[in-house]
């Protein structure tokens, strides 16, 4: 069985969140909840929103409620998103371009 939660349009670059998601996946939902919540990066906070949304799918599910204990992060993925693209002047005239990244979270739990 699996369950999943989706974060959109969250306003950091998917590199840098990428990270964060390295570390998380394919490890118990209690261990992966530990490690995002000692993590001092804004990524990790981010994805702990993303993961506790989809603890809270798999506990409330109809059909085949799930502990917490039993689930493993089997994806945990920052998928680029759209770009703000914004403009700062420069030498002799010129604009320079600066790109605001986006990213999508998706967190997809696996009852062992």
């Amino acid at each position: 069985m699996e369950f999943r939660a989706i974060t959109r349009y969250v306003r950091i670059s998917p590199s840098k969140a990428a990270e964060i998601s390295r570390l998380i996946q394919g490890k118990p939902v209690v261990e992966a909840l530990a490690i995002v919540e000692i993590s001092p990066r804004k990524a990790a906070r981010l994805f702990a929103k993303t993961l506790k949304s989809a603890v809270a799918n798999a506990e409330k599910d109809d059909k085949n409620p799930t502990k917490k204990e039993a689930l493993i992060v089997k994806k945990a993925a920052a998928d680029p998103g759209p770009m703000l693209r914004r403009y700062r002047p420069k030498a002799r005239g010129m604009a320079g371009r600066i790109r605001k990244r986006m990213s999508h979270f998706t967190v997809v739990l696996a009852a062992e």
